[in-house]
C-alpha cells in the first residue's frame, strides 16, 4: 500500500534533493552490461532465487546488480523518487507500488514498453493489471504481481444464518444485515477502517462497484476533476454509515489495518472479512503448526467482493507491484534493462513469486497450473477478481487524491450521504489545484 504525502511538500524536498551533489554522485555508471534492480525487501529469498535465474540465462548479455528498497511503500517511493529526481544512471530496473504509474510516467522518470518489449509484458495479461500500468494508451511498466480481496467467511456460520455469500447477487447489504443472524460473540464483519490507504481501497471500491468513480479525465492530469460526488459516491458512503452504525462494525473499526482484521477473524471473533489472499497462507501455515486454530482454518470460506447493487457486478479492488525501466538508463543499456524486465516478471517468475509467497499472478494461464490450483484452491476466484477490478484513481496527483478522500471520510462513523461526498469533492477539486493539504 502507498502512504502519501502533499506533493507541495515533496517539490520543495525535491529541489533539495536536485541541487545536492552527493546524490548525483553516488549514480555513477556502473559498468557496460550491469544493472541495478532496485528491489522491495524479500525475506523469502524467492526474488534473489528470480534474478539468479535471469542472469544465468542472460549469459553474459547483462548482469543484475540488486539492491534493497525500504520496508513500507511510503519510504520506497521515497528513495525511488530522490534519486529519480536526481537522474541517478543506476536507476535501471525499478519495483514500482500499482498506483505509481501515472506519477513517474508523468514526470518522465520511467520508459514507456513499445514493440516487443510491450508485447512481452502483456502476453496473457489479466485487464486489471495491465489498467494500472498504462498510462495515456502507453504501458510504463511490466506487471510483477497482483492482488485483490476477497469476502472471507465461516462456512459453518453463514450455513446455520442461512446465508450464501457466494451467490451472485449477494450484496453489501445483505453482509451487514446477515451479522444480525450470527453468535454474539462471532457477529463482526471485519473490514479495514483505520485513516490509511487501506481504507482508500474500500471507498473506492464501494464507488467502483456502484458505478461510479473518484476522478474523471483522468488523462487530463492536472485538469481532471472530482467525481465522488456523485449517485455512486452517494451510495457508497450509505453502505459506509449502515455498516458503521450496524452489529457488523467491529469497535475498533476506525483504527482496523489488514493484521487487526486477520487477527479478528482467524480468533473467531468475525464471522465475515474483507482481506487479501495472503491470509490463507497465514492460516494454512498456522494449522499446521497448532491442531486447535486446524478445526477454524477447515471453516475458511471465500467469495467474490459484495456488489453494491444486486444487479450490477462488482468492481473488486485491486493490488499488486510492477516493475519499470528508469528513464536515466544509459542508452545502450535500455534494450539490456528491458530484456532484464522481461525475465523478471515472465511467466515462470510469477508462477515461482505465487507459489512460494502467494501473491497472485498477473498471467492468466498460471492461475490453471495444477500445483497452484492445489496449494490455492480459490485461485480461479481471485483471477476473475484481478481481470475485472477497478484501479484507484490513475493520476501524478493521487496522493494528493487519496489524502483529500482519506481526511473527508474518516472515521467511518462520520460518513453521510448527504454531506461526505460533497465534502471530500471539494478537497480533491483543492488538491488538483496545487493547494496544500496537511
Amino acid at each position: 500500500m502507498n502512504h502519501p504525502r502533499p506533493r507541495q511538500k515533496l517539490a520543495l524536498f525535491l529541489a533539495a534533493v536536485v541541487a545536492a551533489p552527493t546524490l548525483v554522485a553516488c549514480g555513477s555508471d556502473d559498468g557496460a552490461n550491469v544493472l541495478t534492480f532496485w528491489q522491495s525487501p524479500d525475506s523469502s529469498g524467492v526474488v534473489g532465487k528470480i534474478v539468479d535465474r535471469c542472469n544465468q540465462e542472460a549469459n553474459g548479455r547483462y548482469v543484475i546488480r540488486r539492491e534493497t528498497l525500504p520496508n513500507s511503500a511510503d519510504a520506497q517511493r521515497e528513495q525511488l523518487v530522490r534519486r529519480l529526481a536526481a537522474k541517478d544512471k543506476t536507476m535501471n530496473v525499478l519495483f514500482m507500488d500499482v498506483i505509481w504509474a501515472p506519477e513517474f510516467a508523468e514526470a518522465k522518470w520511467i520508459l514507456p514498453f513499445e514493440g516487443d518489449d510491450e508485447a512481452k509484458a502483456t502476453a496473457d495479461l489479466l485487464e486489471g493489471p495491465k489498467e494500472s500500468a498504462t498510462w495515456k494508451g502507453k504501458l510504463y511498466a511490466a506487471p510483477f504481481s497482483s492482488n485483490s480481496q476477497l469476502l472471507w467467511y465461516r462456512k459453518s456460520l453463514a450455513q446455520q444464518a442461512g446465508v450464501d455469500p457466494t451467490a451472485e447477487n449477494f450484496t453489501w447489504d445483505d453482509l451487514i444485515d446477515a451479522s444480525s443472524k450470527m453468535p454474539e460473540n462471532s457477529r463482526f464483519v471485519e473490514i479495514q477502517g483505520n485513516r490509511y490507504e487501506g481504507y482508500m481501497v474500500w471507498i473506492n471500491g464501494l464507488v467502483s462497484s456502484a458505478g461510479g468513480s473518484i476522478l474523471k479525465d483522468v488523462d487530463l492530469g492536472s485538469k481532471a476533476t472530482a467525481d465522488i460526488d456523485s449517485d455512486a459516491g452517494r451510495r457508497a458512503a450509505e453502505i459506509i454509515e449502515k455498516f458503521a452504525k450496524s452489529p457488523a462494525a467491529d469497535f475498533g473499526l476506525s483504527t482496523a489495518v489488514e493484521e487487526s482484521t486477520r487477527a479478528a477473524f482467524q480468533n473467531g471473533t468475525a464471522w465475515a472479512m474483507l482481506n487479501w489472499p495472503y491470509i490463507y497462507g497465514l492460516g494454512s501455515e498456522n494449522a499446521k503448526k497448532d491442531p486447535k486454530f486446524k478445526a477454524i482454518f477447515d471453516d475458511y470460506a471465500w467469495a467474490r467482493y459484495p456488489r453494491v447493487d444486486a444487479n450490477r457486478a462488482s468492481a473488486p479492488p485491486i493490488g499488486g507491484a510492477m516493475i519499470g525501466v528508469g528513464a536515466y538508463t544509459p542508452a545502450a543499456k535500455r534494450p539490456l534493462a528491458f530484456e532484464a524486465v522481461a525475465c523478471i516478471t515472465s511467466p515462470e517468475s510469477q508462477k515461482q513469486r505465487m507459489d512460494t509467497l502467494g501473491e497472485p499472478a498477473t498471467r492468466a494461464a498460471i492461475y490453471d497450473d495444477p500445483a497452484i490450483l492445489a496449494k490455492y484452491p480459490f485461485a480461479p476466484l481471485i483471477r476473475e477478481s484481478i481481470d475485472q477490478a477497478a484501479p484507484r484513481p490513475l493520476s501524478p496527483f493521487y496522493n494528493d487524491v487519496t489524502i483529500a478522500v482519506q481526511r473527508t471520510w474518516h472515521p467511518p462513523s462520520s460518513v453521510n450521504p448527504s454531506y461526505t461526498p460533497r465534502r471530500s469533492d471539494r478537497l480533491i477539486g483543492q488538491a488538483l489545484k496545487g493547494k496544500v493539504l496537511l
